[in-house]
Parts: C-alpha cells; sequence; structure tokens
C-alpha cells in the first residue's frame, strides 16, 4: 500500500471520508460535508497532519493525527467501506508506527463505546484499554 501526506487541496476527500465516519460510528452531532471541510482545512492549517492511504488508483483510508512532544493522538483512521476488513486498517497502522511516527511517544485513540468493532479493531493493533468517557445527555 502506498501513503503520502494530505495537503490543504485534499480537504474536500477528507471531509467526504470523515462525514461517512460520522455516519458509521453513529456520532450523534451531524455536520453537512462543506462543514467538514472547513474544519479538516483548519486542523490541517494548524497541529493536525493527515495521511492518505492508496491501492492503485483508489485512495483507500486516511489517518488524522496530531503529533506532540510526548504523544500522538490519532484522531481518525477511516478505510472506505467497500474495502474494509481487507487488512486495510492494520496496514495503515503499521505504516503509521514505522514509517511515520517517531519511537518512543505514547500513542493514543478514542472509540465510541458502542462502536464495538472499532474497540476490538484498537484492541487488535495493540492499544490497551486506558479510560472511558461518561456523559448525561439533557431531557
Amino acid at each position: 500500500m502506498k501513503y503520502r501526506p494530505a495537503t490543504l487541496a485534499d480537504c474536500g476527500l477528507l471531509a467526504q471520508m470523515n462525514h461517512q465516519l460520522i455516519e458509521d460510528e453513529g456520532y450523534k452531532y451531524f455536520q453537512t460535508v462543506a462543514e467538514l471541510e472547513e474544519r479538516m482545512r483548519a486542523w490541517l492549517a494548524s497541529k493536525y497532519s493527515a495521511v492518505l492511504f492508496i491501492q492503485g488508483a483508489e485512495t483507500v483510508a486516511y489517518a488524522l493525527y496530531w503529533e506532540q512532544k510526548q504523544e500522538i493522538y490519532l484522531r481518525h483512521l477511516f478505510v472506505v467501506r467497500h474495502r474494509r476488513r481487507q487488512g486495510i486498517g492494520r496496514a495503515a497502522v503499521e505504516i503509521l508506527r514505522s514509517r511515520i511516527w517517531p519511537a518512543g511517544r505514547r500513542l493514543t485513540v478514542e472509540a465510541l463505546v458502542r462502536n464495538t468493532s472499532a474497540v476490538a479493531f484498537w484492541r487488535s493493533v495493540g492499544y490497551q484499554d486506558y479510560s472511558m468517557k461518561f456523559e448525561i445527555q439533557p431531557v
């Protein structure tokens, strides 16, 4: 699998994939693709970096992360729907860890508790449970 850094010119594509990610996660706060593109542009212009993963001529996944002095926070890892369960996510994490991210940093990621496939995936690639966030919804 090939990869390359995402640029501001990729924000439209990243926003479309981010929209699918939000749908797939069942995230309760909806944003339009245009709003997500603007948010992605702001992230890439500030503290976040993104990587596109490509097989053949198709972009099959992306990762969005924030590299800090002691930690790398992976905000998004998304694999396009029709390419899931083919080892792309696992390969993307391996590329991030072995070729892009410097060694010796704490790696963190979050997943919604109800997204059981994501929780299982993160555990399968070496992440360990660390905390759980609780909320009370307004009535």
